[in-house]
């Protein structure tokens, strides 16, 4: 199924398009946002310059902290009259980060999450079982309101309290459940112990997981465990929300929204364009909304782009499942490593889990890198033996896929601390 016409433009018709609204938020922002006039000016942008969709790369970057250096409004192209909602990070690293959305912008969002929804075959027949944060956090009511406005039944469950959130999905018959990567393998645990069969006991049919990157190896590890389709959702609060992009049935990659989203791939070091298909960093600009036009914000999200139409009849850009962050990209010893990297290789070791933790820590001058890898429960009663041929095997293949040496460390079931959001899977104590 595809949501609207927007969705299969010919790339000459998108890029048109693309252009008019670029053309469009351009004289927006620099007549309604101080930042953007002053930025413009500095450089010496004259807007009657841009004339085609390459000529963006004249135009300066936008990051987090100019949203926090304007903070709550400085960044809004609008009276607050105008703004019908607010949301913000949690500003655990500074202050926050505030965005609003305008009446239209509203529609915008349920709009995008709408079609990412029905790239899953979501229709009013279904029952969503919304298992990711409310409030200020923007995850949970972007997937509400496009739900809604399908006319399909949701249960706002939000995160947290496991045990309840598995009778909810049985009782209510749930067909359809949004929630992380990470929790989604929590609840599968507190199933197993309870005594669920997840296949059997539940009716979900489809699953959508966003908020934190996911390797191959655990995507494919929640679909056998929950036995459904695994549909990635990838959004940020700055651009939209949850509806930037999403994946459908026919490719591991994930369809942009480009029509309102403009992606470029840049080198996080030169700030240059990448070919089609190689990886950096995702730059996005808002071509469309009213209340916080975003121009050529810097995501730190590493990823590729694929131009070629996909099988399910969808002609917009394809993005690469996110691999990792510029900044939370890893040196250890010299060598450069993403957490999903690690999760890669763990995926192809039997006996452990995907639970894990990376503590990284100064000995002398030197950087140690320890994985802390949870082991199965079928594995605990192995013996020594077999549990050092397992520690063996991890350290051999970091070793051979990462080039780096890691101190192997095999825990018991459910010693890592969990989390109903994103999991805390890096702990830096050099820093």
């Amino acid at each position: 199924m595809i949501y609207c016409k927007a969705e299969t433009y010919t790339r000459n018709t998108m890029r048109k398009i693309q252009l008019e609204n670029l053309k469009e938020t351009l004289l927006r922002v620099y007549s309604l946002v101080p930042f953007y006039k002053d930025k413009f000016d500095k450089v010496g942008i004259n807007l009657s310059e841009i004339n085609s969709l390459e000529d963006i790369r004249k135009l300066p970057f936008t990051k987090k902290q100019d949203l926090r250096n304007n903070y709550p409004y400085g960044l809004f192209a609008v009276d607050m009259d105008e703004i019908v909602r607010i949301h913000s990070s949690s500003g655990t690293t500074g202050k926050p980060t505030v965005v609003g959305y305008t009446e239209k912008d509203m529609n915008l969002w349920s709009e995008v999450m709408a079609r990412v929804l029905t790239m899953g075959g979501v229709n009013s027949s279904d029952i969503l079982h919304n298992a990711i944060g409310y409030g200020l956090f923007s995850g949970g009511l972007g997937f509400h309101e496009a739900a809604q406005r399908m006319k399909v039944a949701v249960i706002p469950s939000s995160t947290g309290f496991t045990s309840r959130q598995l009778l909810l999905m049985k009782d209510f018959k749930a067909t359809v459940i949004n929630t992380t990567p990470s929790f989604a393998l929590h609840m599968a645990e507190t199933a197993q112990k309870e005594g669920y069969d997840l296949q059997k006991d539940l009716n979900l049919r489809c699953g959508f997981y966003g908020a934190e990157p996911a390797s191959k190896g655990l995507k494919e590890e929640i679909k056998k465990t929950w036995g459904i389709p695994f549909y990635e959702v990838y959004g940020l609060s700055e651009i939209i929300g949850p509806g930037v992009a999403g994946g459908c049935r026919h490719s591991d990659k994930l369809h942009i929204n480009e029509d309102h989203f403009y992606p470029e791939i840049l080198n996080p070091e030169t700030n240059e364009p990448v070919e089609e298909g190689q990886r950096g960093e995702l730059v996005l600009t808002t071509i469309t909304k009213q209340g916080l036009p975003i121009i050529r914000y810097k995501t730190g999200d590493i990823t590729s782009l694929d131009y070629t139409p996909c099988r399910c009849g969808r002609t917009t850009v394809k993005m690469e499942s996110v691999v990792g962050r510029c900044d939370d990209m890893l040196i250890v010893g010299g060598v450069n490593i993403f957490p999903s990297q690690i999760e890669h290789v763990l995926s192809n070791i039997e006996g452990i889990s995907l639970n894990y933790q990376i503590v990284i820590q100064k000995k002398g001058f030197l950087d140690m890198l320890e994985l802390d890898v949870e082991l199965t429960d079928e594995m605990m009663s192995d013996s020594i033996k077999e549990l050092t041929r397992i520690q063996d095997q991890i350290h051999k293949d970091i070793l051979n896929h990462l080039y780096i040496k890691a101190q192997i460390k095999l825990v018991q079931p459910n010693s890592i601390e969990r989390s109903a959001g994103k999991a805390v899977r890096v702990v830096d104590k050099r820093k």
